[in-house]
Protein backbone atom coordinates (compact mmCIF):
# COMPACT_ATOMS: atom_id res chain seq x y z
CA UNK A 1 0.00 0.00 0.00
CA UNK A 2 1.51 3.52 -1.04
CA UNK A 3 2.26 6.62 1.82
CA UNK A 4 -1.30 7.38 3.19
CA UNK A 5 -1.37 11.20 2.34
CA UNK A 6 -4.92 11.41 1.97
CA UNK A 7 -7.90 9.85 3.47
CA UNK A 8 -11.09 10.57 2.50
CA UNK A 9 -14.63 9.48 5.22
CA UNK A 10 -17.87 8.62 4.59
CA UNK A 11 -20.26 8.46 7.36
CA UNK A 12 -23.76 6.73 7.68
CA UNK A 13 -26.63 9.43 8.12
CA UNK A 14 -28.32 9.56 11.39
CA UNK A 15 -25.45 7.13 13.67
CA UNK A 16 -25.28 8.93 17.01
CA UNK A 17 -21.54 7.41 17.61
CA UNK A 18 -20.63 9.28 14.86
CA UNK A 19 -20.70 12.60 16.35
CA UNK A 20 -18.09 11.74 18.88
CA UNK A 21 -15.82 9.51 16.56
CA UNK A 22 -15.81 11.58 13.39
CA UNK A 23 -14.14 14.83 15.15
CA UNK A 24 -11.59 12.28 17.53
CA UNK A 25 -11.08 10.56 14.33
CA UNK A 26 -10.32 13.75 11.94
CA UNK A 27 -8.05 15.36 14.72
CA UNK A 28 -6.04 12.30 14.67
CA UNK A 29 -5.04 11.77 11.25
CA UNK A 30 -4.50 16.10 11.19
CA UNK A 31 -1.91 15.69 13.92
CA UNK A 32 -0.19 12.70 11.34
CA UNK A 33 -0.22 15.57 8.35
CA UNK A 34 -3.25 13.89 6.41
CA UNK A 35 -5.05 15.80 4.38
CA UNK A 36 -8.71 14.59 4.94
CA UNK A 37 -11.75 14.61 1.99
CA UNK A 38 -15.16 14.32 3.62
CA UNK A 39 -18.58 13.52 2.10
CA UNK A 40 -21.67 15.46 3.35
CA UNK A 41 -22.70 13.35 6.15
CA UNK A 42 -19.52 13.28 7.85
CA UNK A 43 -19.52 17.26 7.68
CA UNK A 44 -22.90 17.54 9.44
CA UNK A 45 -20.57 15.46 12.65
CA UNK A 46 -17.80 17.64 11.52
CA UNK A 47 -19.50 21.01 11.35
CA UNK A 48 -17.94 21.52 8.39
CA UNK A 49 -18.84 21.76 4.31
CA UNK A 50 -18.67 18.08 2.62
CA UNK A 51 -18.24 17.18 -0.86
CA UNK A 52 -20.49 15.12 -2.73
CA UNK A 53 -20.05 11.30 -1.75
CA UNK A 54 -18.64 10.51 -5.83
CA UNK A 55 -16.52 13.65 -5.38
CA UNK A 56 -14.57 11.96 -2.14
CA UNK A 57 -12.46 9.23 -3.67
CA UNK A 58 -10.46 11.65 -6.41
CA UNK A 59 -6.88 11.80 -4.49
CA UNK A 60 -7.24 9.61 -1.64
CA UNK A 61 -4.79 7.33 -0.14
CA UNK A 62 -7.36 5.55 1.60
CA UNK A 63 -10.78 5.65 2.35
CA UNK A 64 -12.60 5.07 6.02
CA UNK A 65 -15.94 4.36 5.91
CA UNK A 66 -18.14 4.87 8.82
CA UNK A 67 -21.75 3.01 9.73
CA UNK A 68 -22.79 -0.66 8.25
CA UNK A 69 -22.75 -2.88 5.39
CA UNK A 70 -25.49 -0.45 3.65
CA UNK A 71 -22.86 2.41 3.91
CA UNK A 72 -19.53 0.36 2.81
CA UNK A 73 -21.80 -0.49 -0.38
CA UNK A 74 -22.53 3.28 -1.37
CA UNK A 75 -18.58 4.11 -0.86
CA UNK A 76 -17.37 0.86 -3.27
CA UNK A 77 -20.15 2.70 -5.59
CA UNK A 78 -18.26 6.07 -5.31
CA UNK A 79 -15.35 4.41 -5.62
CA UNK A 80 -15.86 3.00 -8.60
CA UNK A 81 -12.87 1.14 -10.59
CA UNK A 82 -10.34 3.20 -8.54
CA UNK A 83 -9.08 0.53 -6.43
CA UNK A 84 -8.12 2.62 -3.30
CA UNK A 85 -8.36 0.40 -0.18
CA UNK A 86 -11.62 0.76 1.86
CA UNK A 87 -11.27 0.47 6.04
CA UNK A 88 -15.10 -0.28 6.95
CA UNK A 89 -15.46 0.66 10.56
CA UNK A 90 -18.80 -0.74 11.80
CA UNK A 91 -21.41 1.02 13.64
CA UNK A 92 -23.96 -1.40 14.69
CA UNK A 93 -26.13 -4.00 13.11
CA UNK A 94 -24.95 -7.13 11.06
CA UNK A 95 -21.87 -6.28 9.36
CA UNK A 96 -20.33 -8.80 7.35
CA UNK A 97 -18.37 -6.71 5.56
CA UNK A 98 -17.89 -3.69 8.09
CA UNK A 99 -15.69 -6.17 10.52
CA UNK A 100 -13.30 -3.50 12.23
CA UNK A 101 -15.40 -2.33 15.66
CA UNK A 102 -14.81 1.15 17.26
CA UNK A 103 -12.65 0.37 19.94
CA UNK A 104 -9.93 -1.09 16.81
CA UNK A 105 -9.69 1.98 14.91
CA UNK A 106 -6.75 3.89 15.63
CA UNK A 107 -4.99 0.78 16.22
CA UNK A 108 -5.59 -0.35 12.67
CA UNK A 109 -5.04 2.74 11.04
CA UNK A 110 -1.81 2.24 12.44
CA UNK A 111 -1.21 -0.76 10.37
CA UNK A 112 -2.48 1.13 7.37
CA UNK A 113 0.26 3.74 7.33
CA UNK A 114 3.06 1.12 8.53
CA UNK A 115 1.53 -0.61 5.67
CA UNK A 116 0.99 -3.59 7.43
CA UNK A 117 -2.93 -4.22 7.32
CA UNK A 118 -4.69 -7.60 5.82
CA UNK A 119 -6.59 -6.59 2.40
CA UNK A 120 -9.13 -8.80 0.45
CA UNK A 121 -9.61 -8.53 -2.74
CA UNK A 122 -13.12 -8.82 -3.23
CA UNK A 123 -14.03 -9.14 -6.93
CA UNK A 124 -17.19 -6.27 -8.30
CA UNK A 125 -19.75 -8.03 -10.82
CA UNK A 126 -19.91 -6.01 -14.11
CA UNK A 127 -23.50 -5.63 -14.96
CA UNK A 128 -24.86 -4.08 -18.45
CA UNK A 129 -28.82 -3.77 -19.80
CA UNK A 130 -29.07 -4.31 -23.23
CA UNK A 131 -32.16 -2.87 -25.50
CA UNK A 132 -32.31 -3.39 -29.22
CA UNK A 133 -28.50 -4.82 -29.42
CA UNK A 134 -27.46 -1.49 -27.56
CA UNK A 135 -26.09 -1.19 -23.78
CA UNK A 136 -28.64 1.55 -22.40
CA UNK A 137 -27.35 1.19 -18.39
CA UNK A 138 -24.02 -0.16 -17.09
CA UNK A 139 -23.16 -0.97 -13.22
CA UNK A 140 -20.64 -2.51 -11.47
CA UNK A 141 -21.95 -4.36 -8.15
CA UNK A 142 -19.99 -5.70 -4.96
CA UNK A 143 -22.55 -7.73 -3.50
CA UNK A 144 -25.35 -8.58 -6.38
CA UNK A 145 -27.51 -7.65 -9.27
CA UNK A 146 -31.30 -8.40 -8.73
CA UNK A 147 -34.14 -8.91 -11.11
CA UNK A 148 -37.25 -8.72 -9.05
CA UNK A 149 -41.17 -7.41 -9.75
CA UNK A 150 -42.41 -4.00 -10.02
CA UNK A 151 -44.79 -3.02 -7.17
CA UNK A 152 -48.00 -5.79 -7.72
CA UNK A 153 -46.69 -7.91 -10.76
CA UNK A 154 -47.25 -11.43 -10.88
CA UNK A 155 -43.82 -13.67 -11.38
CA UNK A 156 -42.04 -12.93 -13.87
CA UNK A 157 -40.65 -14.65 -16.81
CA UNK A 158 -37.19 -15.09 -17.47
CA UNK A 159 -34.94 -16.73 -20.06
CA UNK A 160 -31.23 -17.77 -18.35
CA UNK A 161 -28.14 -18.27 -20.36
CA UNK A 162 -24.49 -19.28 -19.35
CA UNK A 163 -22.05 -18.94 -22.08
CA UNK A 164 -24.82 -19.12 -24.68
CA UNK A 165 -26.42 -22.61 -23.23
CA UNK A 166 -29.66 -22.19 -21.78
CA UNK A 167 -29.72 -22.63 -18.45
CA UNK A 168 -33.47 -22.29 -17.45
CA UNK A 169 -36.55 -20.57 -17.83
CA UNK A 170 -37.65 -19.19 -14.93
CA UNK A 171 -41.20 -18.17 -13.69
CA UNK A 172 -40.30 -16.65 -10.04
CA UNK A 173 -40.44 -13.45 -7.94
CA UNK A 174 -37.21 -12.62 -9.06
CA UNK A 175 -33.69 -13.82 -9.60
CA UNK A 176 -30.45 -12.93 -7.83
CA UNK A 177 -27.19 -12.64 -9.28
CA UNK A 178 -24.59 -12.32 -6.82
CA UNK A 179 -20.59 -12.48 -6.07
CA UNK A 180 -18.70 -14.35 -3.16
CA UNK A 181 -19.01 -11.20 -1.43
CA UNK A 182 -22.65 -11.21 -1.82
CA UNK A 183 -23.31 -14.67 -1.00
CA UNK A 184 -23.72 -13.59 2.20
CA UNK A 185 -26.94 -10.93 1.44
CA UNK A 186 -29.91 -11.20 -0.19
CA UNK A 187 -28.88 -14.52 -2.14
CA UNK A 188 -28.31 -16.61 1.59
CA UNK A 189 -31.68 -15.10 2.96
CA UNK A 190 -33.67 -16.44 -0.68
CA UNK A 191 -31.79 -19.39 0.04
CA UNK A 192 -28.49 -19.49 -1.69
CA UNK A 193 -25.04 -21.01 -0.35
CA UNK A 194 -22.39 -19.35 1.43
CA UNK A 195 -19.31 -19.10 -1.04
CA UNK A 196 -15.74 -18.10 0.50
CA UNK A 197 -15.02 -14.63 -0.36
CA UNK A 198 -11.62 -16.29 -3.02
CA UNK A 199 -13.72 -18.66 -4.79
CA UNK A 200 -14.12 -17.62 -8.51
CA UNK A 201 -17.43 -17.74 -8.96
CA UNK A 202 -20.81 -16.22 -9.60
CA UNK A 203 -23.92 -17.86 -7.81
CA UNK A 204 -27.86 -17.93 -9.23
CA UNK A 205 -30.84 -18.09 -6.93
CA UNK A 206 -34.36 -17.80 -7.78
CA UNK A 207 -36.50 -15.87 -5.43
CA UNK A 208 -39.86 -17.95 -4.99
CA UNK A 209 -39.54 -19.96 -8.11
CA UNK A 210 -42.94 -21.55 -9.04
CA UNK A 211 -40.30 -24.88 -10.07
CA UNK A 212 -39.63 -26.15 -6.33
CA UNK A 213 -36.83 -27.85 -8.64
CA UNK A 214 -35.29 -24.56 -9.07
CA UNK A 215 -32.34 -24.85 -7.23
CA UNK A 216 -29.01 -22.17 -6.66
CA UNK A 217 -26.70 -22.85 -9.12
CA UNK A 218 -23.11 -21.73 -9.05
CA UNK A 219 -21.08 -21.55 -12.35
CA UNK A 220 -17.47 -20.13 -13.14
CA UNK A 221 -16.25 -16.56 -12.47
CA UNK A 222 -15.37 -16.81 -16.01
CA UNK A 223 -18.91 -16.99 -17.57
CA UNK A 224 -20.87 -14.81 -19.41
CA UNK A 225 -24.81 -14.69 -17.71
CA UNK A 226 -27.94 -13.16 -19.79
CA UNK A 227 -30.83 -12.99 -18.59
CA UNK A 228 -33.64 -12.29 -20.96
CA UNK A 229 -36.97 -10.77 -19.70
CA UNK A 230 -40.12 -11.73 -21.29
CA UNK A 231 -42.17 -9.92 -18.71
CA UNK A 232 -44.34 -6.83 -19.62
CA UNK A 233 -42.32 -3.35 -19.87
CA UNK A 234 -41.40 -2.10 -16.38
CA UNK A 235 -43.03 -5.19 -14.87
CA UNK A 236 -39.18 -6.00 -13.68
CA UNK A 237 -36.98 -3.84 -11.85
CA UNK A 238 -33.42 -4.35 -12.10
CA UNK A 239 -31.75 -3.40 -8.71
CA UNK A 240 -27.95 -3.25 -8.14
CA UNK A 241 -26.48 -4.27 -4.48
CA UNK A 242 -29.74 -2.73 -2.68
CA UNK A 243 -29.35 0.63 -4.02
CA UNK A 244 -29.52 2.00 -7.49
CA UNK A 245 -31.15 0.23 -10.72
CA UNK A 246 -33.82 0.80 -13.85
CA UNK A 247 -36.92 -0.51 -14.59
CA UNK A 248 -36.39 -3.55 -17.44
CA UNK A 249 -38.47 -3.56 -20.53
CA UNK A 250 -39.70 -6.77 -22.75
CA UNK A 251 -37.48 -8.32 -24.32
CA UNK A 252 -34.06 -6.42 -22.51
CA UNK A 253 -31.09 -8.06 -22.02
CA UNK A 254 -29.26 -7.99 -18.58
CA UNK A 255 -25.92 -9.35 -19.03
CA UNK A 256 -23.57 -10.75 -15.90
CA UNK A 257 -19.71 -11.15 -15.96
CA UNK A 258 -16.86 -11.00 -13.25
CA UNK A 259 -15.13 -7.41 -13.38
CA UNK A 260 -11.34 -7.20 -14.22
CA UNK A 261 -11.67 -4.62 -10.83
CA UNK A 262 -12.33 -5.37 -7.19
CA UNK A 263 -12.25 -3.79 -4.31
CA UNK A 264 -9.72 -3.72 -1.49
CA UNK A 265 -11.45 -4.63 1.72
CA UNK A 266 -9.19 -3.94 5.02
CA UNK A 267 -9.85 -6.63 7.42
CA UNK A 268 -8.79 -7.09 11.08
CA UNK A 269 -5.91 -9.46 10.88
CA UNK A 270 -7.69 -11.42 14.37
CA UNK A 271 -10.70 -11.76 12.41
CA UNK A 272 -10.60 -14.75 9.55
CA UNK A 273 -14.01 -15.18 7.39
CA UNK A 274 -15.43 -18.35 9.22
CA UNK A 275 -14.81 -15.94 12.79
CA UNK A 276 -17.18 -13.06 10.95
CA UNK A 277 -19.53 -16.27 10.03
CA UNK A 278 -19.51 -17.58 13.91
CA UNK A 279 -20.02 -13.99 15.04
CA UNK A 280 -22.70 -12.54 12.61
CA UNK A 281 -25.00 -16.17 12.47
CA UNK A 282 -24.12 -17.39 15.97
CA UNK A 283 -23.14 -20.35 14.90
CA UNK A 284 -21.87 -22.46 17.55
CA UNK A 285 -18.57 -22.85 18.96
CA UNK A 286 -16.95 -26.07 20.29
Amino acid sequence: MPVVETVGIMTKPGAPAASAIVPQLMAWLHHRGMRVRMDEETGFYAAAKGLPRDSVPEGCDLIVVLGGDGTLLSAARAIGKREIPLFPVNLGGLGFLTAITVDEIYGELQRCIRGEQRVSKRKLLSVTVMRGGEIVEGYDALNDAVLGKSSIARMIDMDVFVDEQLMCAYKADGLIVATPTGSTAYSLSAGGPIIYPTVPAICLTPICPHMLTNRPVIVPETSTIRIISRGPDESVYLTIDGQVGTPIKESDTVVCRSSQYSLLLIRPPRMKFFDVLRAKLKWGER
